[in-house]
């Protein structure tokens, strides 16, 4: 476990938050999700053919994973930002996508 403070944890998620289109903080990888959640992510943000998504894997660093919740004031992972702005976590994301709303974010 990294003793970076607060502070540090909160600039790296915001970097990379801000520095990337589309961010997905998950557990496990695009390839390899962890969690039932996080596999569902993946799969709508395949579905809505994001072809620009950097994902996180809040498993292999314990100062993000709780960092992270910090972060967006949101309890639980996976979450998914687009052009620096939280947008939600799965079941957002799937309400967002059967209302055809996060197609239209994705693709603007």
């Amino acid at each position: 476990m990294s003793n970076a403070s607060a502070t540090d944890v909160q600039q790296r998620i915001d970097d990379l938050v801000k520095s990337n289109r589309v961010v997905l903080f998950m557990k496990g990888t695009a390839q390899f999700p962890m969690c039932g959640f996080s596999g569902r992510s993946i799969q709508i943000l395949q579905a809505c053919k994001v072809t620009d998504l950097v994902t996180f894997n809040v498993l292999e660093d314990e100062a993000v994973r709780q960092g992270i919740k910090d972060y967006a004031k949101w309890p639980t992972v996976p979450q998914l930002y687009v052009k620096g702005e939280f947008v939600g976590g799965s079941d957002i994301m799937m309400e967002m996508y059967e209302a055809g709303e996060l197609q239209a974010l994705l693709s603007a």
